[in-house]
């Protein structure tokens, strides 16, 4: 008895067996059959009379999210994208480096609160815009970077500039996407733009394969064979690619949401504002370090300033900061900021970071009371645990913060001696300047007294673009940009190169603006084919080439320690010339010209109000930027 009983469960095990296997089998197809879209095709037809394609889609997109420019280099992967964006009134402009396309890109973000959109094509474009997208991501840029690729069947293949590009821009982007059928263009693209904007801003990137944007009938004759295959095998395979053609267009033209997601931005709470006031309101020496994210959306750079000067600290501007309160404001202090961070008892950090500009936090005082505010904690609590504590960190929006501080402290005012000392030590070091711009210079101009007469001929309606070393650094100290937003420099990467694209995005921002770019001869040239850009799409810029023939910044360390100028000598190349070559308008000032700067000036914005991309060519001594010395 007891055997039998033992024996039952044994005899219910086949019918088990049969049921869980044939239960595996319905899943594995069930699951099979929704990979191949089979289901989706149920519901979805494809169209395939219709000659949309998907680069409408994403111009749409782009439209809805107020695009209205597109920068590339084209390439064939990208090519409806580019159509269909110049159909539906975004202005493509095309570059000669893909890195350019993507500065330019950063540059519209940055002046206009909107994502910049750049587009290239595969492989080696998308390759070339690295340096940029990495520069966008330190600079907290919302950057879109649409890549093209090889076709969703040909990836890890072999095809033509295929590589993985998504493992590529993962540690450079906040999102990355690889679009696989047409109807996801939509909602993946505006998915990018909101992940672009929200939290901390930064670049997203999204691979556009080549048969999700062109029009199926082009798909279909690349992708399914003309003559029916024979045998089984064959059979199978061409079932698989039609189904796959049909997978990649169903649904492909259905009314989708084209414009903006709602933004994630992070706010500082009542209670954390509440605290930064009662220590402000204490303080007898306040201070501020506005940074480049006090200057994002939603906050305009208007209403920080009026925040900023009902507030009435003293500040130092960085960044896209820098011309928040214009040019010659009482509260802007511009010299000796490390002095004047040892003397403060309480510091305001608003969008500056405790790196390699502020020395790590060493140049804050042990006895100071530091309320930093930033949208990244990772970035706003950065060498706290060894240089540098804060009393209040506020992980929130910047601008929205001080605008909340500035309502609930109307009325407290501080000692006007605090400012005025500050104010004080700066007037001591521009007129130590203004004494080294009468410094004789053996052979060329004194940069430091060109610089000056710079400062005093830009017009009100200036934007200014700085790429380079000395010379950029000299005019750091010497050029005021005249309001906010316009001002633009790399950002903490310290990249070389971006002087081109920046200025072109900067003046299609703003037409009616004059805008200056200051170059040091080594930067320049990474910009130079750029000026056959500017001929192209009649966009008149005016370079100001600091030419001292080398690249001083390095050479003024590797000689003395390391006995060598090797590789640090460049020649007085007439950068002018080649400019000139390229279609622009070239000027060329020395040492013969030396009482007529300003007329070469005037002369070169006179160009470029009768619509011509000027270069002028300064030949200059070299100065150390730290503080205007000269050596040459």
């Amino acid at each position: 008895m007891e055997t039998l009983t033992a024996a039952a469960p044994a005899g219910n095990f086949f019918p088990s067996f049969v049921f869980l296997a044939c239960g595996t089998l319905v899943a594995a197809l069930l699951g099979a059959a929704h990979r191949l879209g089979l289901f989706y095709q149920l519901m979805h037809k494809v169209d395939t009379a219709s000659i949309q394609h998907g680069g409408e889609n994403v111009a749409a997109v782009l439209r809805a999210h107020g695009v209205r420019f597109l920068f590339t280099l084209v390439g064939g992967h990208i090519s409806p994208l580019l159509v269909a964006c110049e159909k539906l009134g975004i202005r493509v402009v095309d570059t000669r480096h893909e890195v350019t396309a993507v500065f330019a890109a950063d540059a519209v973000a940055r002046l206009t609160g909107t994502v910049g959109v750049a587009a290239v094509t595969a492989g080696p474009g998308l390759t070339n815009t690295v340096t940029a997208v990495k520069n966008a991501q330190i600079a907290q840029s919302p950057v879109l970077l649409l890549g093209g690729a090889a076709s969703t069947l040909l990836q890890n293949r072999g095809a033509l500039q295929a590589i993985d590009q998504m493992s590529l821009f993962r540690p450079l982007c906040k999102f990355c996407a690889s679009v696989r059928r047409v109807r996801d263009l939509m909602p993946t693209l505006r998915a990018a733009m909101a992940a672009a904007q929200s939290g901390t801003p930064g670049p997203v990137f999204v691979e556009l394969p080549i048969d999700v944007l062109y029009p199926y009938f082009m798909v279909q004759k690349e992708m399914v064979p003309a003559k029916p295959p024979k045998g089984l095998m064959g059979r199978v395979v061409s079932w698989y690619l039609e189904n796959h053609l049909a997978n990649l267009f169903a649904g492909a033209w259905e009314s989708r949401p084209e414009g903006p997601l709602p933004l994630d931005i992070p706010q500082a709470s009542p209670q954390q504002v509440q605290r930064c006031m009662e220590i402000l309101s204490r303080a007898k020496r306040p201070l501020i370090v506005l940074g480049s994210q006090a200057l994002l959306p939603p906050t305009p750079a208007d209403k920080l300033r009026a925040a900023v000067e009902t507030l009435g600290i003293p500040c130092f501007l960085g960044g896209m900061a820098r011309g928040l309160l214009g040019r010659n404001h009482p509260l802007h202090i511009r010299q000796n900021r490390s002095a004047a961070l040892k003397k403060a008892d309480v510091v305001l950090l608003a969008g500056a970071v405790c790196d390699f500009r502020l020395s790590y936090g060493r140049i804050l005082s042990r006895s100071s009371k530091i309320i930093i505010v930033n949208r990244n904690r990772k970035e706003m609590l950065l060498n706290s645990d060894m240089f540098w504590k804060p009393q209040e960190a506020v992980q929130g929006d910047v601008g929205s913060f001080v605008v909340k501080l500035v309502e609930g402290l109307k009325g407290q005012t501080w000692a006007s001696d605090w400012t005025e000392e500050l104010r004080q030590a700066d007037r001591q070091k521009e007129q130590a300047f203004r004494e080294k711009g009468l410094t004789p210079v053996a052979q060329h101009l004194n940069p430091v007294r060109v610089l000056q007469l710079v400062e005093e001929t830009l017009p009100d309606n200036s934007i200014l673009v700085v790429d380079g070393g000395d010379f950029v650094g000299t005019a750091a100290h010497l050029v005021q940009p005249r309001g906010p937003l316009c001002w633009l420099d790399p950002g903490a990467f310290g990249t070389l190169g971006v002087g081109a694209g920046f200025a072109l995005g900067a003046k299609l921002c703003r037409p009616d603006a004059e805008v200056w770019c200051l170059f040091g001869d080594g930067a320049f040239g990474y910009s130079l084919i750029e000026f056959d850009t500017f001929v192209r799409h009649k966009i008149p810029v005016i370079a100001l080439i600091g030419n001292d023939a080398g690249w001083t910044q390095i050479s003024r360390e590797q000689v003395p320690s390391l006995g060598s100028n090797v590789a640090c000598g460049l020649a007085y190349t007439d950068y002018h010339k080649a400019a000139m070559g390229l279609g622009a308008q070239g000027l060329l000032l020395s040492r013969e010209k030396e009482d007529q700067v300003v007329e070469v000036l005037r002369d070169a914005q006179q160009q470029c109000r009768d619509g011509h991309p000027v270069v002028v060519n300064i030949l200059i001594g070299r100065t150390d930027f730290r503080d205007g010395s000269i050596s040459v």
